[in-house]
């Protein structure tokens, strides 16, 4: 779907950053939303977006098994 957004798990990333879970939030909310950057009236809904899929993803990290060891 979005071909910018990289995997951000073992092996094929090494360590994962807040930042990189909220680029690949934002990546998946402009492509969601057709937006690259909303009209003021849009901003907070935008903004909200990304931060709870930011939130899911380090959820869903912090829940993944990998063999040999945690995801982050």
């Amino acid at each position: 779907m979005c071909r910018s957004i990289k995997t951000l798990r073992p092996p094929y990333a090494e360590a994962v950053t807040e930042d990189d879970m909220r680029a690949a939030a934002l990546q998946y909310v402009r492509k969601i939303s057709g937006f690259r950057r909303p009209a003021a009236h849009n901003a907070e809904a935008f903004d909200k977006a990304v931060e709870a899929i930011a939130a899911a993803t380090g959820e869903l990290l912090d829940s993944l098994e990998v063999r040999g060891g945690a995801v982050r």
